[in-house]
């Protein structure tokens, strides 16, 4: 047994297996960011699709008048109206609409403006035609549903 000498892994085959580990990393950390991002893409198109119906349910209801977002934020949807839409918790044969107020999920924001101008502007609002659109992580700039692109 003299002259038998034990034999153990060399520093260049142990800086192969980390090097080998990191790019393994590397890959998962890649995937599941894309997994995070596309979740809240789809998540945004599915409230896109809710509140556009609120809208579409409220203009029904309240002779093809519709709701004014930017005044009066998501009180329209959230609480009963009278056929003026008049917020009537009392007696408001309408809504309503929606059990709580939508956040957008890729900044966080529920402010709903007429234009992208702003740090908390979730959501941009044309009264004229009932067109809504949710901002993107960046709230001054809107979300491109063609595409799914975040900034």
């Amino acid at each position: 047994m003299a002259g038998r000498r034990a034999r153990g892994f060399t520093l260049v085959e142990i800086m192969v297996v980390v090097i080998i580990l990191g790019i393994l990393a590397a890959i998962v950390i890649s995937a599941f960011t894309n997994v995070t991002g596309n979740a809240r893409v789809t998540t945004t198109l599915r409230q896109l699709q809710v509140v556009r119906s609120w809208t579409q349910l409220y203009k029904f209801d309240h002779n093809d008048t519709l709701p004014d977002l930017v005044t009066n934020q998501w009180a329209p949807f959230l609480q009963p109206t009278d056929i003026n839409g008049t917020i009537d918790p009392s007696s408001g044969p309408f809504g309503p609409y929606g059990q709580q107020t939508p956040v957008n999920p890729l900044n966080g924001n529920s402010v709903v403006d007429s234009t992208p101008s702003g740090p908390t502007v979730g959501w941009v609002y044309d009264a004229a035609t009932g067109s809504i659109q949710a901002t993107n992580q960046t709230p001054t700039v809107l979300f491109d549903e063609t595409t799914g692109l975040v900034q």
